[in-house]
């Protein structure tokens, strides 16, 4: 249903991509243009809806952790793929278990099939509230916690002194009902400050160096030496990331019970940053801060036009 109906919406789109259409600029000038599909922001549930594969790559889930950018799922591939599938499609059950064996989601007509140089292992480019501050509080912010102890990592925040134009958590952070963007953020920018010097050197430069590939990747404008830079940071992580297992700080959030793997998507999607900046530009103009702060308002004042 979803993807038929953005197939609806989105029509006029596609036309424009393969035939042009006369648009006027901001001063009235008519130029004859193309709507390519070079970005869709989405977050990571949303991205497996989208499209029809787990991933932006041919990563199974027991890949994520490694330090090798696997190769793209690209349309044609998942193109050959759903056409290789034989069996009904009103055998529901049947049809999601074929569609299983080829890393699939069930999705028959993906939207964006027919959309003239869609690439679904393009199009989704990072995004940092959904696929950066998130991954660092649900896994950064643990590993530390882990590592130094709730209790010891409140005070640690608390003791931090007041800096103009940064947020003070003067009562701790452990205690936060409601974290946003804005506070996963602010609590960024103190995570090195309070880690830095324990004897888990290891775990500290992995942390580290994934602080440092999410900055850099921010950026308004992007060099081909931060590019370099970009790509070595990650690599750093996935080169000391062994002691974050090791000292037993990934935990599941459910059972917490320390685990040996790195079944993370985030973590995946990261191999992808790089790339993408060569393909469509700096990751900071594809930004859902103006959509979801939209969507908070809108949640506040009831306004369902919205």
């Amino acid at each position: 249903l979803f993807h038929h109906c953005l197939d609806i919406v989105l029509e006029p789109l596609k036309r424009a991509a393969c035939f042009g259409r006369m648009m006027s600029d901001p001063i009235g000038n008519l130029h004859y243009c193309f709507t390519p599909l070079v970005s869709y922001i989405i977050d990571t549930p949303e991205a497996c809806i989208r499209g029809c594969t787990s991933l932006v790559t041919t990563a199974m889930y027991k890949d994520f952790g490694d330090s090798d950018h696997h190769p793209p799922c690209t349309t044609a591939l998942t193109l050959v793929q759903l056409q290789s599938i034989k069996c009904n499609i009103d055998e529901v059950e049947w049809y999601f278990a074929t569609c299983k064996d080829f890393q699939l989601s069930g999705v028959s007509h993906p939207f964006w099939c027919d959309w003239l140089y869609a690439d679904p292992s393009q199009f989704p480019t990072p995004e940092a509230l959904h696929y950066w501050h998130r991954q660092f509080w649900d896994h950064d912010m643990q590993w530390c916690k882990h590592m130094l102890g709730a209790g010891e990592l409140d005070f640690q925040f608390s003791v931090l002194p007041p800096i103009a134009g940064f947020h003070h958590f003067n009562q701790g952070m452990m205690k936060l009902k409601q974290v946003g963007g804005c506070t996963q953020r602010d609590v960024q920018q103190y995570i090195i400050v309070i880690i830095a010097g324990l004897p888990q050197v290891d775990v500290v430069i992995a942390i580290w160096a994934l602080m440092e590939f999410q900055y850099l990747a921010q950026a308004p404008a992007i060099t081909s030496q931060m590019h370099d830079h970009i790509s070595a940071s990650l690599k750093t992580f996935h080169d000391h990331k062994h002691a974050i297992i090791d000292a037993g700080l990934c935990c599941g959030q459910t059972t917490g019970a320390a685990l040996d793997h790195w079944e993370i998507p985030k973590l995946e999607f990261m191999q992808s940053v790089a790339p993408s900046i060569h393909q469509a530009s700096t990751v900071i103009q594809w930004s859902a801060d103006t959509t979801e702060h939209c969507q908070r308002s809108s949640d506040h004042n009831q306004q369902p036009e919205l």
